[in-house]
């Protein structure tokens, strides 16, 4: 275990986060902090033609010319994001991650014993979903910190115009014991904006309405429950999927009884975003809380804080596109980059007896 002061633990700069670990304030009261981090990782193909998905576009004979040493190349990259977020040099990584755009369960497992990151020992909670492109999303927890008990994949029922099956990702669902205390997590890549934004709007209006049943059906059983809310929602906090239909805010002194807490919300006000295009920055990527994360009345972990973490490294350098995420390809031109999201993540506190 860690110790820190809190002035580091807390910087302005917050690139001193401790993962979970004890710091002293100056009445030697100590606190205990987590960080939970979502990561749209772009299209994390293997180099394997598998049967049924509609992988071609990642194939080594494709236009992309995807092959092992590019795929090897993205993992070692991802695993380095994630090692750095939210902690300081050689601290570990964050105790969970969510991630969308995975192929399988292949592709997270060579991620997981990527040298940068095997000595954490993440653990994987994943389904195959029937999404159209063969893409999943995904749960990382290390054990030490957090241990499953239950997890369910929630299909969205989604129809086009003819009325066929529109196929999609499912909505992921784990419950468990995060470091003494009960917690849900949810982790969701909602229908992108494919065909323009109001047309595809009501894909995701669904998406919401299927999360916030799934939220609700938690603290009906359990009225305080703490669940996160992550993914990379394809809208921004101020879009009616989030706002009305998740209802979803982001000030959190002026919630309803029924709302939930946005912890990106503030940071788009700033203009913030995790995304880029034509110029105007997005901030699809969002981690949401129920509002037992805010109330003191309430022990254990509380939210303390939240950040893109758009650290330069992960930024193009130069060129047009200057500062927008450094990408692994842009249209078929290989890149070389990380992903065409920066990740997110959230800082929890809790007070130490």
């Amino acid at each position: 275990m860690h110790k820190y002061s809190l002035k580091l633990l807390f910087g302005a700069c917050f690139g001193a986060f401790l993962l979970i670990g004890f710091v002293h304030t100056s009445s030697a009261q100590q606190k205990r902090a987590g960080v939970i981090a979502f990561y749209n990782v772009e299209n994390l193909y293997d180099t394997i033609n598998a049967p049924g998905v509609n992988d071609v576009e990642f194939l080594p004979e494709s236009a992309k010319r995807w092959n092992s040493e590019r795929y090897w190349a993205k993992i070692d990259q991802l695993a380095e994001v994630i090692s750095k977020l939210g902690s300081p040099e050689n601290v570990p990584g964050p105790a969970i991650i969510g991630l969308c755009e995975v192929e399988n369960r292949t592709v997270l497992e060579d991620l997981v014993k990527s040298e940068r990151i095997r000595h954490l020992n993440y653990q994987i909670v994943h389904y195959d979903s029937p999404d159209r492109r063969g893409i999943d999303v995904a749960l990382l927890y290390q054990p030490r910190y957090f241990q499953v008990t239950n997890s369910r994949s929630v299909p969205l029922m989604l129809k086009r115009d003819d009325d066929s099956r529109l196929y999609t990702r499912d909505q992921l669902v784990v419950s468990g014991i995060f470091d003494g205390e009960p917690m849900h997590f949810m982790v969701h890549h909602w229908p992108s904006r494919l065909g323009g934004e109001e047309r595809s709007r009501g894909h995701r209006v669904a998406a919401a309405r299927l999360a916030r049943s799934l939220v609700d059906s938690i603290t009906r059983i359990e009225p305080n429950a703490k669940v996160v809310v992550m993914g990379d929602f394809n809208d921004d906090p101020n879009n009616e999927s989030i706002r009305l239909h998740l209802n979803a805010r982001n000030d959190r002194n002026r919630l309803k009884e029924d709302q939930m807490f946005n912890a990106m919300g503030t940071l788009f006000r700033r203009g913030v975003g995790t995304l880029a295009y034509r110029d105007k920055w997005n901030l699809f990527d969002q981690i949401i809380l129920t509002q037992s994360f805010l109330d003191k009345n309430i022990g254990g972990y509380r939210f303390h804080s939240a950040r893109v973490f758009n650290e330069p490294f992960l930024a193009q350098q130069e060129g047009r596109f200057k500062g927008y995420p450094f990408r692994t390809y842009v249209g078929n031109t290989y890149h070389g980059g990380y992903s065409d999201h920066f990740p997110v993540y959230i800082l929890l506190i809790k007070e130490v007896p």
